[in-house]
């Protein structure tokens, strides 16, 4: 597996006023990309981190808009990092513009860094499966394309066979009214997303797309995971 890691800016978070005037442009899942925001950044890091990452795990999701995953996911104690980025296609067109036409094999995905003390992969996939919709095909509530598919992107095969075994059990158990169509592909590369998309939900609260799209799964894990939420 090849795990592209790049420098991760926390993102500037502008007072609600200016963001209602980005988010009101907004109609869903989209904007126009930053014209200097790119997915080959270098990065170092120093002893603190690189203990850090020795005890850390991780994952990465597909569940539609990667805003929303992100935000569900940075709920969760035992969680470091939640990163918006792309998986599944190459990295000539790991930007945006070009994953948001559809047509690159990418899917909008989050790269989970967790405390395995904390979280299980399984727990991941638990949250995961209750707050998007595993059934939909190449979409997600008003995004529609394949980069918002539901996906697993698996490391190794303990990944795979875990996240196997909790499809099937979710299908014999009939938790959904219809078949799961979450596909299960290896994880090659994850490119990280422009700095606009890290952290959104947090700096764009008020936006109209996050009021209707990412908070209501936000409150769904904290009502349903309570036990697994930051205090």
């Amino acid at each position: 597996m090849i795990l592209q890691r790049q420098g991760r800016k926390r993102a500037v978070c502008f007072g609600v006023g200016w963001v209602l005037i980005v988010g009101l442009a907004l109609a869903g899942c989209t904007e126009t990309p930053s014209a200097t925001a790119g997915v080959d950044r270098a990065t170092t890091s120093d002893n603190s981190d690189t203990e850090e990452q020795t005890m850390s795990k991780e994952a990465v999701l597909a569940g539609g808009c990667f805003w929303c995953v992100e935000g569900v996911f940075l709920e969760l104690a035992g969680v470091r990092e939640a990163i918006s980025g792309y998986a599944g296609g190459s990295a000539q067109t790991a930007n945006y513009q070009a994953v948001s036409s559809g047509r690159t094999r990418h899917a909008e995905a989050v790269r989970i860094v967790y405390d395995p003390e904390q979280l299980s992969f399984e727990q991941l996939l638990e949250v995961f499966f209750a707050t998007h919709d595993p059934t939909q095909l190449n979409r997600q509530g008003p995004d529609v394309g394949p980069q918002y598919r539901s996906a697993i992107f698996y490391a190794d095969d303990e990944q795979k066979e875990i996240a196997t075994a909790m499809i099937a059990r979710l299908m014999s158990e009939r938790v959904f009214n219809a078949p799961i169509v979450t596909t299960l592909e290896p994880l090659e590369t994850f490119y990280m997303a422009e700095d606009y998309h890290q952290d959104y939900v947090a700096c764009n609260s008020m936006q109209p797309y996050i009021i209707q799209q990412a908070l209501p799964k936000i409150q769904k894990v904290r009502e349903k995971f309570g036990d697994l939420v930051q205090e």
